[in-house]
């Protein structure tokens, strides 16, 4: 645990360098992260669904949105199937500049990974899927609770 607390600070202190170098709040670029695994995944993304992935109120999430759209970081765009909803969509230059940032890291990563078999690999992944669940079912158990 100790090692993925001391991977997890790490990770958190590279993606910082990032948001500061390119005046964005943590929540701007975890906005950015949101965006970039939905349209990954194929799957439209309304500010409704960005806020509650953020764990945002309606207004803050407008304001980030407001913030992204004026950096030129995002786009919004009327949904093909309803009109009447509006998806984000994170703007090519942004993902381009964020690509060249974080290819270090994943050149670096990847560098890593090939020391491990691919059993080995699979193995990782299992543990970092399990970790991920129970990091979301402990976070789901606390909510509410305060700090």
């Amino acid at each position: 645990m100790n090692l993925m607390r001391r991977l997890n600070v790490e990770v958190d202190r590279f993606a910082e360098q990032f948001a500061v170098g390119h005046g964005l709040h943590r929540t701007d670029l975890n906005a950015l992260t949101v965006i970039m695994d939905a349209s990954r995944e194929g799957r439209p993304l309304t500010p409704g669904a960005l806020g509650a992935a953020l764990n945002l109120s309606a207004p803050a999430t407008s304001a980030l949105i407001n913030r992204l759209e004026q950096a030129g970081h995002l786009t919004r765009h009327r949904s093909t199937g309803d009109r009447r909803k509006v998806e984000l969509a994170m703007h090519e230059q942004a993902a381009a500049l964020a690509g060249r940032f974080f290819a270090p890291l994943g050149r670096r990563m990847s560098a890593a990974l090939d020391e491990f078999t691919p059993e080995e690999r699979r193995v990782i992944g299992r543990f970092l899927d399990r970790s991920i669940e129970a990091t979301v079912a402990a976070r789901q158990e606390t909510a509410g609770e305060g700090s």
